[in-house]
């Protein structure tokens, strides 16, 4: 795959602008990405139990990080589980 050339790309990230190069075909994924961040960032922001922005950014990455290995741990169970109903179909066949 080529890859195009870099585009700044402007994000609003919990009240800043940042701006961020990016291959310009990753550019939606950027943006949807930011708009995720800010979103779990509000989450914890409305739980009002955590104050400082460090801390509120670190607590929402670390949900954000459980969230994807819970979702990789179970595609890659189901990934298994479909191995093994191809394999029992297969030996069925033989």
């Amino acid at each position: 795959m080529i890859i195009g050339k870099s585009i700044p790309v402007k994000l609003h990230i919990i009240d800043k602008d940042y701006v961020i190069a990016c291959p310009e075909e990753e550019h939606e994924t950027l943006m949807a990405s930011a708009r995720y961040l800010n979103e779990k960032v509000q989450i914890v922001r409305e739980g009002g139990k955590v104050v400082s922005t460090e801390r509120i950014v670190v607590i929402s990455a670390l949900n954000i990080i459980h969230e994807y290995l819970q979702y990789k741990q179970s595609t890659e169970e189901d990934k298994n589980h479909l191995q093994e109903k191809i394999e029992l179909a297969l030996s069925e066949i033989k």
